[in-house]
């Protein structure tokens, strides 16, 4: 399975400049490359992250339409194992402390900045996250020693780690399983 990034920013440039950095300097932990993933502003970027799992996204904080702690937010509350960074020119304190509190962003880089630093942090966040999802695991291994937790729930929450939404089942009302959603059927 790829291991994807997102990035989020009005201006190409940094897109682009984020994009390059992160493809050709970091290797994900089986030595492979990231999938680095752009969009231009937070609509869009939350329609990638209903068809995509992330480990980590990073935002501009200042975009028009939706701000990065609003689509940070809400890719949160979407994908809540996603890291969520900001990397921006915009250093308001209180907007800093909103990002802390309701987007759970794990860093702040400024911007311009350092691409040695910045991978160093972005390796850093990765780390965690990896970390983070070991823990969790134990913990679910844990849960199903104790009899808290049945092999089949804890092989379940790993399977919608990987692909959120792939465990929610429709059902027909002949008992059939419907495989696309209706809304999203192409005519």
């Amino acid at each position: 399975m790829d291991e994807r990034v997102l990035i989020v920013d009005d201006e190409p440039g940094i897109l682009h400049a984020l994009n390059r950095l992160l493809r050709h300097g970091l290797t994900t932990a089986s030595g492979g490359r990231y999938v680095v993933d752009e969009c231009a502003h937070g609509a869009a970027a939350l329609e990638r992250a209903r068809r995509h799992v992330y480990v980590l996204a990073i935002s501009d904080y200042r975009m028009p339409e939706m701000n990065g702690v609003e689509f940070l937010t809400a890719l949160k509350d979407l994908q809540p194992d996603c890291q969520r960074m900001i990397v921006s020119g915009y250093t308001d304190m209180n907007a800093l402390v909103r990002a802390v509190n309701d987007a759970g962003i794990v860093r702040f880089v400024g911007k311009p900045w350092v691409d040695l630093d910045l991978l160093c942090v972005v390796r850093q966040v990765l780390q965690m996250r990896h970390l983070m999802m070991e823990n969790q695991r134990l913990a679910d291994q844990v849960r199903v020693q104790q009899g808290r937790l049945t092999a089949q729930e804890a092989e379940l929450k790993r399977l919608e780690l990987l692909e959120p939404g792939l465990t929610q089942v429709t059902w027909a009302d002949d008992g059939s399983f419907i495989l696309e959603d209706p809304s999203e059927v192409r005519q």
